[in-house]
């Protein structure tokens, strides 16, 4: 697979989690999606969001996320 720019990387994120508020309508996804929508200006409508979303993608490129399962005994 070619790689992928932040955008395309913010809107793959944002498809999955349509796709899966489509199949669950849950409230916590549906507020999350509003807060992650695009203004016509580009920015998310929820400012903090994009700042987060950088956050996430920078700890994706530095290798520190760990999406291990773990299953508490």
């Amino acid at each position: 697979m070619d790689p992928v720019t932040e955008k395309e990387a913010f809107l793959a994120m944002y498809a999955f989690l349509a796709d899966y508020y489509e199949r669950t309508k849950s409230n916590e996804v549906g507020g999350l999606l509003g807060s992650l929508s695009l203004l016509p200006n580009g920015s998310t409508a929820d400012a903090a969001m994009w700042d987060d979303w950088q956050k996430a993608l920078q700890k994706a490129k530095d290798g520190t996320v760990d999406a291990r399962l773990k299953l508490k005994r």
